[in-house]
């Protein structure tokens, strides 16, 4: 028998605009959907620099992870989508911020567009504890 494959809804970070779910626990893992830097009280992307968005990114990949019983710290894989590679630096400054010592794998891309306009997108994958 296969285990079962949990959605993740919380009400502290965007609901999920789609056929999907903010994350999903299978097998002692979270998988986040990308989080897109989306204020979950309006919906609408946050106005700011890349470092504001990637904050914002962070905000509600945390309260996702902390739906999932999970933090920052459980995180063993991060895949971050930018729109301008030429913003890696202030990007980066909030990760590292964000993670502290701790050191998740990680890749990052550039797209040519993502959803709403956003300059970012984060998604993760977490170890449940």
């Amino acid at each position: 028998m296969k285990p079962p494959l949990t959605p993740i809804a919380v009400a502290n970070a965007p609901k999920a605009i789609g056929p999907y779910a903010q994350a999903v626990s299978a097998g002692g893992f979270v998988f986040t959907a990308g989080q897109v830097p989306l204020d979950p009280s309006t919906m609408k992307i946050v106005e700011g620099d890349v470092a504001v968005q990637t904050g914002r990114v962070f905000d509600n990949l945390e309260a996702v992870l902390e739906g999932a019983g999970c933090s920052l710290s459980d995180v063993v894989k991060a895949t971050v989508y930018m729109t301008d590679l030429g913003d890696f630096a202030r990007m980066n400054e909030v990760f590292a911020a964000r993670f502290g010592a701790h050191r998740p794998a990680r890749s990052t891309v550039q797209v040519s567009r993502l959803p709403a306009g956003a300059q970012v997108e984060i998604d993760l994958i977490a170890r449940v504890p």
